[in-house]
């Protein structure tokens, strides 16, 4: 006769994948026990009142407003264009001959922009007041076009 080819560690695992499929079939019982109880789409449903809160209840209609979809702005609202001098005013904050760089700060905004002295139409020296354009560079804003005022 032969031997039977169950181990016992096979039969051991028979044993858990039943009693899980047991424990699964209990819960999805309740699930469905429970689930009967009161639920449906009237109680899913949420309403939102005239002050953007959700609530339970329907809105009272007669405090309903009419929105015309023209004023309604989806995204951001177009950016206006405003004509702008290129030609900015300034004073040297900082200027290095020998490495040939330094720094302008703009006179409305204070903001401090890099020069180079292949930018420069003239010679330049800290506290000088110019006047300059911005061009995009590698790192950001650079002046550009720099003369004394």
């Amino acid at each position: 006769m032969a031997k039977s080819q169950q181990t016992f560690s096979k039969i051991e695992k028979e044993k858990k994948k039943l009693k899980k499929r047991e424990e699964k079939q209990k819960k999805k019982e309740e699930r469905r026990a429970n689930s009967k109880k009161g639920s449906g789409f009237d109680n899913m449903i949420a309403y939102v009142d005239e002050n953007g809160h959700l609530t339970d209840t329907p809105p009272d209609p007669s405090k309903k407003k009419k929105v015309k979809a023209e004023n309604i702005e989806i995204g951001i609202p177009k950016k206006e264009h405003i004509e702008e001098d290129p030609i900015k005013k300034g004073k040297v904050a900082f200027f290095n001959d020998s490495k040939g760089y330094g720094f302008i700060t703009e006179q409305e905004t204070q903001e401090k922009y890099f020069v180079h002295v292949h930018g420069l139409m003239q010679e330049v020296r800290e506290g000088d007041k110019v006047q300059f354009e911005l061009e995009m560079g590698m790192k950001g804003l650079n002046a550009v076009r720099v003369k004394k005022i």
